[in-house]
């Protein structure tokens, strides 16, 4: 099966459609700009689904390769013949591929072949032909120096015949599907760690008994993390008597005295090589499918985290609280530039909230701050209390903003280049303050695996992770789009295009030249060469430069196209921006070219009528419940007004303003059947919520989501 096919078998998407995205792809062209600039060829695929093609192309390569390993290492031995080479080339996926490999593996010694070798596969070969009825008579014929009786001449065959089974492609598959469907997942707890501390809140896991694909990817997860950290032992258990029954049916074909030893030699062959190798291949099966959906919510919260809402560029206080080290506050202009910082001790022990609310208040008229930010950390409630208590000349809007990952950043190699006289208290203030005007442009410097918006994170493939994040938050970025003259270096990084050096060398071109004042001048920036300019150019905008388009989402390649469209109407460009009226009457099936189609003069067509929109929603103030200050505050059946701040596939947990989230589990979301929480909730998203259960010694709080 060649790759176009292949594709389409897992995607059921259009072959055209599949085959012109491979061709770009194949021209180094990103999933960003083909999704939005390349639409005609695609058929307009979206972003998911272009990655769908992308995943499978490389899936399909990976195949390939390991085709030509296998066949490369079976020709080695001698052992390849056209049937065989036909076999390995026709193979569709990795399992029955390594199951054609089986035989030929260059294994460590073994049972098989220490029979082989004392002479022992002609009896193996006469038993299961099952013609025979005085099988131990004709043992006696195989003893030798090594051989000394019939027992271990039949039995040296019952291993070879035993190898055989267990590479017989079809009794893998068989058993396969028996696993598949009636697989056991079993747990034991191991006796001397059940008291341990840490053991605990693994104790539901203690000797559990699931059906493994009943077992959702949290659960399984879990798990497998009690099992790592040595509080448990994992097993696969399944119904041997119908696992045997089902291997006989398939060899045992009459009724002699070879029978008693290919039955012997099928129990052997389940019991040591069949179910421990398929019991395995199971578990890590079941292990990457709990990974990829751990990943997918993983990836659906970092969008929304992403894409969360700015409050723009504004002149920011922000307060990284905290009590006996006092509470660090930094004042950033609107452009986000640390213009002033210093410490406040306002909490205990210092106690001086007076002299705190005086620094504020006249650190809000010095710089003539519009907002002030405070991180959700340490002291955020008792911080946010103490500014609300101020009464500043002007409306000063009060934000509390998630501190998630602040401290890697604060210490990075970013934040030190950025801020290199200044210490780590000062940068993580800074990071606050940078959130709540921009969240993505500031948390595009963090790893995203630390900001702590997914499950399980540090269990999963940390290749497919980071894969799949780096994938979100180029989406992200680009689906926003970049000002070039402000943007940092790990923010351009991510645009479509632009890799960390080039990122570095933007950077370097507008410090030592000022800013870019139009996107021509973006191909002066070196080692930036046309394709790299092809893919990019669009996604970085400049604004209040010489061309107005240049602060647009529409690609440099149709500049001429719009200025057409402007002279038709007799306008300049300038004054088709921005004009409804005249837009939604331009006959665009006149535009249509070999190349350009309507899907794209539609994208032209809305992007000039609000040039650079900022799709994000605004940021909006939140205040807690201020009698709610710790868990013991709770009663069952409050209603509390929270935060959204992670959501799993078995519900969301809420930031009701105290040290410990409550959770609402899925069945709590609605009075329906709950297919997706992201469908009920998104990140950051201000509910109010039901108080169900409070359970203090464990620190867990049940909620519902209230329906107003």
């Amino acid at each position: 099966m060649s790759l176009i096919p292949y594709i389409l078998k897992h995607t059921q998407l259009p072959e055209k459609s599949i085959a012109n995205t491979v061709a770009l792809l194949n021209e180094d062209c990103t999933i960003p700009f083909i999704s939005r600039y390349r639409k005609e060829r695609t058929g307009n695929l979206d972003e998911v689904q272009i990655g769908e093609i992308v995943k499978y192309k490389k899936q399909f390569e990976a195949l390939e390769k390991r085709k030509l390993a296998i066949i490369k290492a079976v020709e080695e031995q001698g052992l390849l013949t056209s049937e065989l080479k036909l076999k390995f080339s026709n193979a569709t996926d990795l399992t029955s591929l390594e199951d054609l490999y089986l035989p030929f593996k260059k294994s460590k010694k073994t049972k098989a072949e220490t029979a082989r070798k004392n002479g022992l596969e002609p009896l193996a070969k006469i038993i299961m032909s099952q013609k025979s009825d005085e099988i131990e008579f004709i043992a006696s014929s195989y003893l030798s120096d090594t051989i000394e009786n019939e027992d271990d001449a039949l039995e040296g065959a019952r291993h070879i015949i035993a190898e055989w089974i267990n590479e017989r492609t079809d009794i893998r598959n068989q058993l396969r599907n028996q696993l598949e469907r009636h697989a056991l997942l079993t747990t034991k707890v191991i006796k001397t760690k059940k008291e341990n501390e840490k053991a605990q809140k693994f104790r539901d896991y203690f000797d559990w008994s699931e059906a493994l694909n009943r077992c959702p990817s949290h659960r399984f997860l879990a798990i497998m993390r009690a099992e790592k950290e040595g509080f448990i032992r994992v097993k696969i258990e399944l119904d041997d008597e119908r696992a045997l029954e089902n291997i006989e049916r398939r060899i045992i074909k009459s009724d002699n005295s070879c029978i008693a030893q290919i039955e012997l030699a099928i129990a052997d062959a389940y019991k040591r090589l069949l179910f421990p190798s398929l019991s395995n291949e199971l578990l890590k099966n079941a292990k990457e499918k709990a990974d990829t959906e751990a990943i997918q919510v993983f990836s659906k919260n970092l969008k929304q985290l992403l894409l969360g809402a700015p409050l723009g560029e504004k002149r920011i206080l922000a307060i990284d609280p905290g009590f006996r080290t006092g509470c660090k506050v930094v004042c950033l202009d609107a452009q986000g530039d640390l213009k002033h910082n210093e410490t406040i001790y306002p909490h205990a022990p210092q106690n001086k909230s007076i002299e705190a609310i005086k620094k504020l208040s006249s650190l809000v008229d010095a710089h003539k701050i519009e907002a002030i930010a405070i991180g959700n950390g340490t002291a955020s409630r008792e911080t946010e209390q103490l500014v609300k208590r101020i009464h500043f000349k002007n409306s000063i809007e009060v934000f509390v903003v998630s501190e998630a990952g602040a401290s890697i950043y604060s210490a990075s190699k970013i934040a030190r280049e950025e801020f290199p006289n200044y210490d780590v208290t000062v940068r993580g203030a800074v990071s606050i303050g940078r959130r709540l005007a921009d969240p993505l442009a500031e948390l595009v410097k963090i790893d995203a695996k630390s900001i702590g918006v997914g499950q399980y994170q540090h269990d999963v493939d940390q290749n497919k992770l980071q894969n799949s994040l780096d994938t979100v938050v180029e989406s992200c970025v680009n689906a926003v789009g970049v000002n070039i003259n402000t943007a940092s270096v790990p923010l351009l990084s991510y645009v479509s295009g632009i890799v960390p050096k080039l990122a570095e060398n933007i950077v370097s071109f507008r410090n030592e030249h000022g800013p870019f004042s139009d996107r021509n001048t973006i191909k002066k920036v070196p080692r930036l060469g046309g394709k790299a300019f092809e893919q990019g150019a669009a996604f970085l905008r400049i604004k209040n430069g010489a061309n107005p388009l240049d602060n647009s989402a529409v690609h440099p390649e149709s500049y001429a196209l719009v200025k057409q469209m402007a002279k038709d109407q007799k306008l300049p460009v300038s004054d088709l921006i921005g004009n409804g009226s005249v837009l939604k009457n331009i006959p665009l099936e006149e535009y249509c070219t070999d190349t350009v189609g309507l899907p794209t003069l539609e994208d032209i067509t809305k992007e000039l009528e609000k040039p650079g929109l900022d799709t994000r929603e605004k940021a909006k103030a939140f205040t807690f419940n201020q009698n709610i200050k710790n868990i013991t505050d709770l009663n069952e059946g409050q209603l509390l007004p929270g935060i959204v701040n992670n959501i799993t596939n078995f519900g969301c947990f809420v930031d009701v303003g105290i040290k410990e989230s409550g959770l609402i589990h899925v069945s709590n979301l609605a009075d329906t059947f709950v297919k997706d929480v992201n469908e009920h909730v998104h990140l950051h998203q201000q509910i109010i919520v039901k108080v169900l259960s409070v359970d203090v010694p464990r620190k867990r709080i049940q909620l519902a989501l209230h329906k107003n």
